[in-house]
């Protein structure tokens, strides 16, 4: 292994993963969620507006979040002078002119926004959803709007009528969700609802009500999450594209499109690895919007001409900018940037695409990061890292994590394998059934790919992966492969007990994804594996992972277990996130010094690779 090449410290990898989420626009200023693993991973809600520079507007050591539907979404409102938040208790409102922080009621609730007169949510339960109304003045009152048994969300006023989406407990949003829209009475109730569009092939999600009254929304029933609308009577294409408009649903209160005030429709689309921002004219022509990110989140606000985002790419860290569009020549404004900021492609690890074919005619897609400051024909140990989700993808941005690597003289390779989104409903849907085999195999191939073009050193490829990841990390080194050793953090271990124990949000993904590779069974680990886990984890419970740890101790098998005490399912930026760099590089290093000490060729130990 090549000398640490201007090695990025832990404590720099973890303070540079600063998050922004949940960018809103209002009064003229724009409001977000800013997250700091340094600061314990507590959200605060973050303003900008021009001529006053950025400020924190919730409370002090207050976290700001929401744990509806397991993974949140939707955590603050602002109307007039007062922040509506959701907390863990439930749901609380500061007054700009108090130091007050006042509870209002408790609960899981998500998905705030503003209706006629009062604050609408989704609030949830073991017994199912409601969407409330919450009265904005006078004696605050939390009333049911709409009940069900299942899942709602969206919940969206409009010109008399109330929109919202709702998907049944045997599916995933990805996979069937309703538009539903009823009759807006304030202070009354609901009219009789009638469905716009979605059913058990499709997935409609984010209505919006645009300005010239009709009811907006992306639906996939083309095989493509794309814009349509809906006039009262017929539904409309509003700029087809073969790309996903939407982002995969598992937060609530996501934006992937705006108005602008000249007709016009801001939008971002995904294509693979990559987001791009577009605007959709009157007559539906889709043209680009030149902007410097490959990377864009699924929270876009318009105000006027300008729509602002969050956005990065491989060179500049997560910024909230707003995107001018007055004169047909766009003009970007940054106005808050994460830590280190922009950097130069010298100063990090730049990764490239890389396409590669695979038995039954399709082909993967991964993104490969070089060791920081490699010649062109570098070879070096290789971490393959496998997406959570599955239902997610690898993006195109500067991402720490790899950073960290690649300063230390590895390579990165992340792997959009099947069953990833950004490459249309049917990909996204091939993995039921097959979890833990052709992801497996989609990453193997890589790694051999690799290992065949001579990237990586024999020996010294590595698979990690997080959550769902962790899962495909394990089989894959419970059978013979390319793996060295593999690190599952907050790893699912057994299908089946997840699909009982996991959140009732995610029980239809675990019943569809499962019937694959089956449980992880210490007797067919082959290879050393790293677990690290939160013992507050929720989503995959972590006495799965300590029950394969005693099984692979008591078969002899090397492993290590890292718990994290207090630390929920999101390792990455929680406080012990430095740890488990750290742990990471450690399994990596010992398994590479072991191996060069096994095998006594000393020339290992700073890699070499043949090429064929």
């Amino acid at each position: 292994m090549a000398e640490d090449f201007a090695a990025l410290s832990v404590e720099d990898a973890v303070r540079a993963s600063t998050s922004f989420d949940q960018l809103r626009a209002g009064d003229g200023a724009l409001y977000w969620l800013e997250t700091r693993p340094e600061a314990g991973g507590r959200g605060a809600v973050t303003r900008w507006r021009p001529g006053e520079g950025i400020r924190s507007i919730s409370r002090e050591r207050f976290d700001v979040t929401s744990s509806v539907h397991a993974y949140g979404g939707g955590t603050f409102a602002v109307v007039e002078d007062t922040l509506w938040c959701i907390g863990e208790a439930g749901l609380y409102r500061s007054r700009r002119s108090s130091d007050q922080l006042e509870p209002i009621t408790q609960g899981r609730f998500g998905d705030l926004t503003v209706g006629d007169g009062e604050l609408l949510a989704v609030r949830e339960s073991e017994q199912g959803d409601e969407i409330v109304g919450v009265s904005l003045a006078g004696r605050t009152q939390v009333r049911a709007l709409v009940a069900s048994t299942s899942f709602l969300g969206a919940p969206r006023q409009g010109p008399g009528l109330l929109a919202w989406v709702a998907w049944s407990e045997r599916d995933m949003p990805w996979d069937a969700c309703e538009v539903w829209v009823a009759p807006y009475l304030p202070g009354g109730d609901i009219g009789s609802p009638r469905k716009v569009a979605g059913g058990s092939n499709e997935s409609a999600l984010e209505p919006r009500w645009g300005p010239d009254g009709a009811l907006y929304f992306m639906s996939d029933r083309s095989g493509w999450w794309n814009l349509y609308r809906w006039n009262g009577d017929a539904i409309d294409a509003v700029g087809p594209i073969a790309g996903e408009c939407a982002a995969e649903p598992w937060e609530l209160g996501y934006v992937s499109y705006d108005f602008l005030a000249d007709g016009r429709i801001a939008m971002v689309v995904q294509e693979g690895p990559r987001h791009r921002l577009v605007v959709v004219e009157p007559d539906g022509a889709v043209r680009p919007v030149n902007v410097p990110y490959t990377s864009i989140k699924p929270y876009l606000a318009a105000q006027g001409m300008t729509v602002s985002l969050i956005g990065s790419s491989p060179t500049a860290a997560p910024q909230v900018a707003v995107v001018h569009l007055a004169d047909g020549h766009p003009r970007l404004e940054v106005v808050a940037r994460s830590e280190h900021g922009e950097l130069s492609a010298a100063q990090v690890s730049t990764p490239t695409e890389l396409r590669i074919g695979v038995p039954g005619g399709r082909e993967v897609v991964a993104l490969v990061y070089p060791p920081t400051g490699s010649a062109a024909d570098w070879c070096a140990p290789l971490i393959i890292r496998a997406h959570p989700g599955p239902t997610a993808s690898c993006l195109l941005r500067l991402d720490w994590q790899a950073q960290f690597f690649t300063s230390r003289g590895f390579a990165v390779v992340d792997v959009d394998y099947l069953g990833s989104t950004g490459y249309g409903r049917s990909f996204r849907e091939s993995l039921y059934g097959r979890w833990g085999l052709e992801d497996v195999d989609d990453c193997a191939a890589v790694a051999n790919y690799l290992l065949g073009v001579g990237r990586a050193v024999p020996g010294q490829v590595f698979i990690r992966g997080a959550s769902a990841g962790g899962y495909t990390a394990l089989h894959a080194v419970s059978k013979d492969g390319p793996f060295a050793a593999a690190t599952a953090v907050s790893a699912i271990v057994d299908p089946d007990r997840w699909a009982e124990t996991v959140p009732r949000f995610q029980r239809a993904h675990a019943t569809r994804l499962r019937g694959g590779a089956g449980r992880v069974r210490a007797a067919t680990v082959r290879r050393p594996v790293l677990f690290i886990h939160g013992t507050a984890d929720e989503v995959a419970v972590v006495e799965d992972v300590r029950e394969l740890a005693d099984e692979l101790a008591a078969l002899g098998v090397r492993h290590e277990l890292l718990l994290l005490s207090e630390v929920g399912h999101y390792v990455a930026t929680s406080s012990r996130a430095g740890a488990a760099l750290e742990a990471e590089l450690a399994h990596y290093r010992s398994v590479t010094a072991a191996a060069v000490v096994g095998s006594g060729d000393h020339k290992a130990a700073s890699g070499s690779c043949s090429r064929t």
